[in-house]
């Protein structure tokens, strides 16, 4: 059995929570956020709290509970609190901006990178070099922080490159002539 699984989820005012067969919608100041889950796990809303069970009791269901759980405590906190990922692009000549529902990026390369910023996310570019990812779904923050973080990786040798704020980068040393 998990023991997370089995502590109920607390739902705060101004958050409503909508189940329907597998699938759980949460709305609340900040947005709102939808997942389904595998038919294994049994989700019930009663008394300002959402609990969890497992329909049988195979390994699986047990498991999938207890991440159940984890991920709708996950997406509460995501709609009254909200999500940040703080990037900063280093490195002479690199910059972000922000075009409507785009965001414009030089990073050396020869041509400027365009990203389209996916519904439910809010970017915030300040001294066009620190980016803000902003939503109230954990997994889209940080999949668009990983994919803008992708476009050019902080390299060990200059450090130069898209870095989110508090990564350790190793650095190495250049070759030295003998």
């Amino acid at each position: 059995m998990s023991r997370i699984g089995k502590q109920p989820v607390p739902i705060p005012d101004k958050v409503k929570v909508t189940v329907t067969g597998g699938a759980v919608l949460i709305e609340g100041p900040k947005g709102k956020v939808q997942k389904t889950f595998a038919p294994v796990v049994i989700i019930t809303v009663a008394d300002k709290q959402v609990t969890f069970a497992p329909k049988d009791d195979t390994r699986f269901a047990s498991a999938m509970y207890g991440t159940a759980r984890s991920i709708v405590a996950g997406m509460v906190k995501g709609v009254t609190e909200g999500y940040v990922k703080d990037l900063e692009i280093q490195g002479v000549g690199f910059k972000a901006n922000l075009k409507g529902k785009q965001l414009d990026l030089a990073l050396g390369y020869s041509h400027p990178i365009v990203m389209d910023i996916p519904d439910g996310i809010k970017i915030t570019v300040v001294d066009q070099t620190k980016v803000k990812v902003e939503g109230a779904d954990k997994q889209l923050v940080g999949a668009v922080t990983a994919e803008i973080r992708s476009y050019y990786p902080p390299e060990p040798y200059k450090g130069k490159g898209v870095r989110i704020v508090g990564e350790r980068v190793r650095r190495k040393e250049g070759k030295t002539v003998a």
